[in-house]
């Protein structure tokens, strides 16, 4: 029962408060990877490389850290809840960069309503209000928006659209009451609990001997 503990959970072979360079180790392995994962998107995001910019980059991040804690002697279940996390905080960040440059470099222009689809009705209540618009030199744009986009938008309204000039992100609606940074800011509790997984996972891969001296 204890080897099969120590397998799933790890060893933690420590009495009292873990060591701090072992603490430093984890905190240090948690932050490399987010910030990783959330800067390779952003930078993929801001120069337009589809690959980086869906999130493939803090894919291959969450694999890195599974790999080094899996090589330090991490339990199993442990290795597995900080996979998941890491893959949760890869799978929010395209959105959060998109919108991030958009903060940055976007540009506000009017656009005028062609149609409004009622999401919530087709999707059974879980959708979103959808514009089709055109601009001001009446080309339709491919893409629908939901910022802004309410039960209450009728064709012909104008609504307010951020694009890039670049056109490296897609364009999106106005949203009153948001900050465009806003996004990012939502990635803290994913980031956080990656850190704090990766803390535990690895403070509890601590022994004492090693697996070789233990047979002996």
């Amino acid at each position: 029962m204890t080897h099969q503990r120590a397998t799933v959970w790890g060893p933690a072979e420590f009495v009292g408060l873990p060591p701090w360079w072992l603490v430093a180790e984890g905190v240090l392995a948690g932050v490399l990877t987010a910030g990783a994962a959330v800067g390779t998107t952003l930078y993929g995001a801001w120069t337009g490389r589809p690959s980086l910019a869906d999130g493939e980059g803090g894919l291959a991040c969450a694999v890195a850290l599974a790999l080094y804690l899996v090589s330090v002697g991490a339990g199993r279940a442990l290795v597995g809840i900080v996979v998941l996390l890491g893959v949760c905080l890869a799978l929010h960040t395209p959105q959060a960069a998109a919108c991030g440059v958009l903060a940055e470099r976007g540009r506000v222009q009017s656009v005028t309503v062609t149609s409004v689809e009622d999401g919530w009705a087709t999707d059974g209540g879980r959708g979103r209000y959808l514009c089709s618009v055109r601009d001001a030199d009446g080309v339709s744009l491919k893409v629908r928006i939901w910022r802004g986009c309410g039960g209450t938008t009728r064709p012909g309204d104008a609504i307010a659209l951020v694009y890039d000039p670049e056109g490296r992100v897609p364009p999106r609606g106005v949203e009153a009451g948001s900050g465009g940074l806003e996004p990012l800011r939502g990635l803290t509790p994913w980031a956080s609990a990656l850190v704090a997984g990766s803390l535990v996972a690895v403070v509890r891969s601590y022994r004492l001997t090693r697996p070789a001296d233990m047979k002996l």
